[in-house]
Protein backbone atom coordinates (compact mmCIF):
# COMPACT_ATOMS: atom_id res chain seq x y z
CA UNK A 1 0.00 0.00 0.00
CA UNK A 2 0.96 3.41 -0.54
CA UNK A 3 1.60 6.01 1.59
CA UNK A 4 -1.15 8.88 1.72
CA UNK A 5 0.02 12.29 1.27
CA UNK A 6 -1.43 15.28 0.22
CA UNK A 7 -0.14 14.55 -2.94
CA UNK A 8 -1.46 11.16 -3.22
CA UNK A 9 -4.46 11.79 -1.31
CA UNK A 10 -5.30 14.88 -3.08
CA UNK A 11 -5.48 15.25 -6.65
CA UNK A 12 -5.13 18.84 -7.69
CA UNK A 13 -8.05 20.13 -9.83
CA UNK A 14 -6.66 21.13 -13.12
CA UNK A 15 -6.75 25.00 -13.42
CA UNK A 16 -10.70 26.22 -14.99
CA UNK A 17 -9.83 27.17 -18.76
CA UNK A 18 -10.85 31.21 -19.21
CA UNK A 19 -14.48 30.51 -21.08
CA UNK A 20 -14.96 33.63 -23.87
CA UNK A 21 -17.12 36.13 -21.83
CA UNK A 22 -14.72 35.72 -18.62
CA UNK A 23 -12.16 37.09 -21.05
CA UNK A 24 -14.39 39.76 -21.83
CA UNK A 25 -15.99 40.61 -18.26
CA UNK A 26 -12.08 40.85 -17.21
CA UNK A 27 -11.27 43.37 -20.37
CA UNK A 28 -14.06 44.99 -19.64
CA UNK A 29 -13.80 45.61 -15.99
CA UNK A 30 -10.39 46.81 -16.37
CA UNK A 31 -11.39 49.58 -18.84
CA UNK A 32 -13.70 50.63 -16.66
CA UNK A 33 -12.14 51.26 -13.64
CA UNK A 34 -9.06 52.79 -15.97
CA UNK A 35 -11.81 54.86 -16.81
CA UNK A 36 -13.35 55.48 -13.19
CA UNK A 37 -9.73 56.31 -12.08
CA UNK A 38 -9.32 58.76 -15.14
CA UNK A 39 -12.51 60.52 -14.06
CA UNK A 40 -11.60 60.79 -10.83
CA UNK A 41 -7.87 62.43 -11.39
CA UNK A 42 -9.93 64.84 -14.01
CA UNK A 43 -12.55 65.52 -11.29
CA UNK A 44 -10.18 66.47 -8.57
CA UNK A 45 -7.98 68.61 -10.96
CA UNK A 46 -10.47 70.96 -12.20
CA UNK A 47 -12.23 70.76 -8.12
CA UNK A 48 -8.99 72.30 -7.31
CA UNK A 49 -8.19 74.65 -10.62
CA UNK A 50 -11.49 76.10 -9.34
CA UNK A 51 -10.65 76.41 -6.07
CA UNK A 52 -7.60 78.23 -6.67
CA UNK A 53 -9.85 80.37 -9.14
CA UNK A 54 -12.23 81.71 -6.59
CA UNK A 55 -9.70 82.38 -3.93
CA UNK A 56 -7.57 84.83 -6.37
CA UNK A 57 -10.84 86.73 -7.15
CA UNK A 58 -11.74 89.34 -5.15
CA UNK A 59 -14.80 89.25 -3.11
CA UNK A 60 -16.35 92.19 -4.64
CA UNK A 61 -16.97 90.27 -8.51
CA UNK A 62 -17.96 87.32 -6.40
CA UNK A 63 -21.38 88.46 -5.18
CA UNK A 64 -24.08 88.43 -7.71
CA UNK A 65 -25.33 92.31 -9.47
CA UNK A 66 -28.93 92.50 -9.07
CA UNK A 67 -30.64 92.00 -12.09
CA UNK A 68 -33.52 93.40 -13.95
CA UNK A 69 -36.91 91.57 -13.47
CA UNK A 70 -37.97 89.57 -15.60
CA UNK A 71 -40.41 90.65 -18.40
CA UNK A 72 -43.80 88.97 -18.15
CA UNK A 73 -45.40 87.67 -21.76
CA UNK A 74 -48.02 89.60 -22.97
CA UNK A 75 -51.54 88.34 -22.71
CA UNK A 76 -53.25 87.69 -25.83
CA UNK A 77 -56.91 89.31 -26.05
CA UNK A 78 -59.33 87.24 -26.47
CA UNK A 79 -60.77 87.28 -30.22
CA UNK A 80 -64.32 88.63 -30.01
CA UNK A 81 -66.75 88.20 -33.21
CA UNK A 82 -69.27 90.52 -33.79
CA UNK A 83 -72.94 89.88 -34.89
Amino acid sequence: MTRLTKTTLFKPAPPRAETLMDKTTRIVRGIIDEEAEQRLLKTSRLRKARLEREAATPEDTVAAKPGRARAKPRATAAKTTAK
